[in-house]
């Protein structure tokens, strides 16, 4: 995640607050309910997560679904807001 969408000023942006509701929701729940330690780091609207190495198969199906639900979750966002909202994936394999 990165910058900041401007739908509203800060404080009122609802675009802004759903996408940061939802990154940081699922980093939150991958370390809940994986007991993982990712490394997040947030600064000035960038979000940049690291999933460690994952030593079990449950796991890392674990950690898939519910980084494939967050996907789901910003692309319904990006559905009514796509002029505030633009949705890249990299990987670092």
């Amino acid at each position: 995640m990165e910058g900041h969408a401007f739908y509203d000023e800060p404080g009122k942006d609802i675009v802004c607050a759903g996408v940061s509701a939802v990154t940081v929701g699922t980093v939150n729940a991958v370390e809940a309910l994986t007991g993982l330690e990712l490394e997040a780091d947030m600064d000035h609207g960038l979000l940049h997560v690291k999933v460690p190495s994952l030593d079990s198969a449950e796991r890392n199906e674990k950690v898939q679904l519910l980084l494939e639900s967050m996907a789901v979750m910003l692309d319904s966002i990006q559905q009514s807001y796509g002029a505030y909202i633009a949705i890249t994936t990299t990987s670092d394999k």
